[in-house]
């Protein structure tokens, strides 16, 4: 297996950790390991309206162990243009998603900016990749 397809699947599955630890948070109900001190604070943009798909009790995060799974599962037998079709609505959705936290909420998370670098890791593998 080429070195950039198995970083990639590795970087998605540390996405699905991300991800997993957030929905275990929400689930849970307890305070995320985050400092908080103004613009950061995980406890404000996960205990947003935000933080949940619209219309539901469902955090975002189930979302991202889904995209995550998807995509380890899409590097496993790469398809240039379904990766990066994949990669773009990833990309996509990091950006609403900062919008959110930043002009919606006026916080960042580090743990949902650590899940939004590693979607950028993926798109730059994506787009990168022969």
């Amino acid at each position: 297996m080429p070195r950039l397809r198995l970083i990639a699947i590795l970087v998605s599955l540390a996405g699905v950790a991300v991800s997993i630890y957030l929905t275990v948070v929400h689930y849970a109900g307890f305070v995320p390991a985050c400092p908080v001190s103004g613009a950061i604070s995980c406890e404000a943009v996960l205990s947003s309206p935000y933080a949940v798909i619209a219309g539901t009790s469902i955090p975002t995060s189930v979302a991202g162990i889904l995209w995550f799974a998807v995509s380890a599962a899409l590097w496993a037998r790469p398809r240039r243009s379904l990766l990066l079709a994949w990669s773009m609505l990833g990309l996509l959705t990091v950006i609403y998603l900062l919008f959110v936290e930043i002009v919606l909420v006026g916080a960042v998370c580090l743990w949902c900016t650590a899940a939004h670098a590693l979607v950028v890791v993926l798109v730059l593998i994506a787009v990168g990749r022969k």
